[in-house]
């Protein structure tokens, strides 16, 4: 198993962290990994995006130009990043604030309402957790209790508390794509 990832989005949305997320994921079910970020100076409100590959074999590189799956939450991302995904790849978009479709017909194109799930959860911080939950849902690149055991990682002991909401954003946004 291979999957190499790109996730792309404003500094701000989460997307450096759900890379990283599934990273640690891969991590503790025994895979090899690498997680390289890339952001800009401004960092909240600028371009962010990280490179992902979870593999059963060693990771020869961690730069990613061309992906298996392409994860994208705004507009400028799809716009820079849809042509590095491989034929017959993923690109999953943030229908919620990109209104524009994908020009591809050689890959599964998935549209996840992840603004539209953190309202429902009345948090918009869990936007990011939704797209995860789709992605993992389509890619099963991953275990959902994995990701959420590098969530506790992550948030710590003292703020734990926040699980069950990033589970709620998670299994509903893998609901978004079983449609």
């Amino acid at each position: 198993m291979l999957w190499t990832n790109i996730f792309a989005g404003f500094g701000g949305q989460g997307v450096l962290l759900i890379g990283q997320l599934l990273a640690y994921a891969g991590m503790y079910e025994g895979k090899n990994v690498s997680w390289l970020p890339s952001y800009g100076p401004e960092m909240r409100g600028g371009t962010a995006s990280c490179s992902v590959v979870v593999s059963d074999e060693p990771v020869a590189s961690p730069c990613v130009n061309m992906a298996d799956c392409v994860i994208v939450m705004n507009r400028p991302s799809l716009d820079k990043f849809e042509k590095n995904v491989l034929p017959g790849g993923k690109l999953f978009i943030n229908s919620s604030i990109i209104d524009k479709k994908a020009a591809r017909t050689d890959i599964d194109v998935y549209y996840v309402p992840c603004n539209e799930i953190a309202d429902k959860l009345n948090n918009p911080k869990v936007a990011n957790m939704a797209m995860l939950g789709a992605y993992l849902e389509a890619t099963h690149a991953a275990e959902t209790k994995s990701v959420l055991d590098a969530l506790l990682y992550k948030l710590g002991e003292r703020k734990a508390h926040l699980i069950p909401l990033n589970e709620q954003a998670i299994t509903m946004g893998a609901e978004s794509v079983r449609k």
